[in-house]
């Protein structure tokens, strides 16, 4: 497809951007160092301080909770070790893919998720509804962080107020030291011995560390029929206090996230490995290990398994979000970002293993202790998996368990900063990309008090109820249909061959085969088929073994047509909006880029239009020469000839 903006024709002079020693053509073709060294903003917008912190920004929102919190629970519903495999086979085909992707169209264009799409305009909805998702997905990632806080001031007691059961609570077992009960049972008379014994009953057992989480922290509710009752006020607080810290860390854009950004990212990974040490320790860690790693062959032909390993890895990269294109929109215009790309999907997978590691070998040890034949017979899935089975692992540390449990629950609060950050911060610029007048910190104000109080309906007691449905419907299908539309609106409708041409433009160099074969073919196609197969045969969502009522399914069906629909609402009032004569025309006109799309730099952005020109005379003279038949053309274009 042709682009419109360019000049249709070669003035004389235009450049050849090649590697040849033509160092005219080269030099006119491609922004000099000079010229480069002078650019350090594009269009007014601030710049990274450094290649650095944009680095460690991308980690610290791709290494988040989704490695810790949801990623081992994933792996738990799904066959444990059998997920690896198809988690490891859609990162390569998918999720590295869309990573870089993203990070292209952000830094080539120095836009938003929304203002990118001048690229394709009639996709204008794609950018409306990822910030949706987004939205829906802030409000409750921060009750998780309410949820850490939470369990950051309790672990100051003097006793860790979930390693004890309360006289309330019905076959309970306290969260103590194996080797502790082992003393009990050598001593009859003692309540502990009165306890382990109890290990042998019929009766099924919970860890104290599950019943403090539901009883007390969250009050959990067994049914939401008759509403989900009013915000816990210690919650509240805590939630208002994650908001106050996600403001002072995003009130000044780059300048003042990009500084937090070293902390955010290499912080967690101190406790993680000192929690990974701890945990491969316990008596029974091994089984819980062998059991996440062991591949259960069959599930490898559930479509599900491959659904979830595609949700999985969107939600903990976050792509199809948009906090991935802001970040590189505020790059450089010659950042190398390749290498980011592929560290930051790399360590993302590495950490997401680790993290999944530690938690089995934590269940591994809970169900060593409840006598449980199947450690899916441990603990439910879920929130509640960080904030059972960690704390669990946690109270069985010998020395200062509080100190322990405080570093791994702040670790746990820097890990979801780090993550809503860059959500937040996606939010905010696309605002004012939109309004250039006002403020960042302003909107940042505005849109984080917004946040607190939608927030405020995951911390009541029937808060975890809403949290399942507002990911399923909110987050999961809504990024993925979208996600879908993105890559198919830029290599289908835009051209592979011409993201090629921009991406070898920005980066002077040729794109390889992997990225095109991905690009056109496998990373669409398996999207579609793997969203396709999961919608028809989608089954009403459950909590904790119950179904939802009906106004819940209907409410979470609402909130993902509220965001799948700007797509097509968003197209519809662009083509009214710029008639071209019939809608045929007008709608036809509309798949074309528009004259926003391109470098935002001018200097940019005029040696791109010279380039774009060039490679246009030189395949229009190619196709007039009919040197190869269209089939070989095709594949010499996919192959990057």
């Amino acid at each position: 497809m042709e682009l419109k903006t360019m000049p249709q024709n070669g003035a004389n002079g235009n450049p050849q951007h090649n590697n040849n020693n033509n160092n005219t053509s080269n030099n006119s073709s491609k922004p000099d160092n000079n010229m480069k060294e002078a650019q350090q903003k594009d269009a007014g917008r601030t710049n990274w301080s450094n290649g650095l912190e944009f680095l460690m920004s991308c980690i610290s929102v791709s290494v988040g909770l989704g490695n810790v919190w949801r990623f081992p629970f994933t792996a738990y519903e799904n066959g444990g070790g059998a997920f690896l495999i198809p988690y490891i086979i859609v990162l390569f085909l998918i999720g590295k893919p869309m990573y870089y992707l993203e990070m292209i169209i952000g830094q080539f264009t120095s836009q938003g998720t929304v203002k990118i799409w001048s690229i394709c305009p009639s996709f204008l909805g794609v950018g409306y509804g990822q910030a949706f998702a987004t939205i829906c997905i802030v409000t409750y990632y921060s009750s998780l962080l309410a949820l850490t806080l939470y369990y950051l001031f309790v672990s100051f007691q003097s006793e860790l107020p979930w390693s004890y059961c309360r006289d309330e609570w019905a076959n309970c077992v306290n969260s103590i030291p194996t080797e502790y009960v082992e003393t009990a049972l050598a001593n009859t008379t003692s309540a502990l011995a009165r306890e382990a014994n109890s290990l042998t009953n019929d009766t099924k057992l919970r860890s104290s560390s599950e019943l403090y989480f539901l009883n007390v922290v969250i009050k959990e509710k067994s049914d939401i029929s008759d509403g989900i009752g009013a915000p816990d006020w210690k919650l509240t607080i805590a939630l208002f206090v994650s908001w106050v810290v996600i403001f002072l860390v995003i009130m000044r854009g780059v300048k003042s996230s990009g500084k937090a950004a070293y902390f955010l990212a290499l912080f967690p990974y101190v406790v993680l490995f000192a929690l990974l040490g701890r945990a491969v320790t316990l008596e029974g860690a091994v089984d819980g290990i062998i059991f996440f790693l062991r591949p259960q062959w069959g599930e490898l032909l559930n479509p599900i398994v491959w659904k979830e390993a595609v949700v999985q890895c969107f939600f903990s990269l976050a792509v199809g979000c948009g906090p991935i294109i802001m970040f590189a929109s505020y790059n450089r215009f010659d950042h190398g970002i390749y290498r980011d790309a592929m560290i930051v999907t790399t360590l993302d997978t590495l950490t997401s293993l680790l993290g999944g590691i530690t938690i089995f070998a934590i269940l591994g040890n809970l169900a060593h202790n409840l006598k449980a034949d199947n450690i899916r017979d441990v603990v439910r899935s879920g929130t509640g998996l960080a904030f059972i089975s960690y704390p669990d692992a946690i109270s069985k540390f010998q020395a200062v368990p509080q100190l322990f449990s405080a570093l791994f629950f702040f670790m746990l609060f820097v890990l979801g900063i780090g993550s809503i950050v860059a959500l937040q911060s996606t939010i905010v610029t696309i605002i004012c990309d939109q309004f250039k007048s006002w403020k960042y910190w302003k909107v940042a104000l505005v849109t984080s008090i917004c946040g607190f109080l939608m927030g405020l309906v995951y911390v009541t007691p029937g808060g975890q109820w809403i949290l399942t449905l507002v990911d399923f419907y909110g987050g999961t299908y809504v990024v993925f249909i979208l996600a879908i539309f993105e890559l198919s609106g830029i290599m289908w409708i835009y051209g592979l061959e011409n993201f090629c041409d921009d991406l070898e433009f920005m980066s002077n160099k040729k794109v390889s085969l992997y990225w095109r074969l991905c690009w056109s073919f496998f990373t669409p196609v398996m999207m579609i088929v793997i969203f396709i197969y999961s919608m028809a045969t989608i089954k009403p969502i459950k909590y904790s073994e119950l179904y939802f009522p009906v106004a819940g399914d209907v409410a979470g069906w609402l909130l993902f047509v509220v965001g799948a629909a700007q797509f097509p609402l968003w197209g519809w009032w662009y083509i009214s909006t710029h008639r071209r004569g019939s809608f045929a025309k007008s709608f036809m006109a509309s798949l074309r880029p528009s004259s926003k799309w391109g470098p935002a730099n001018p200097e940019h952005r005029h040696a791109w239009l010279l380039f774009k020109s060039d490679l246009a005379a030189k395949r229009a003279n190619q196709a007039k020469s009919n040197k190869f038949g269209f089939f070989q053309q095709k594949l010499r274009n996919l192959c990057g000839k």
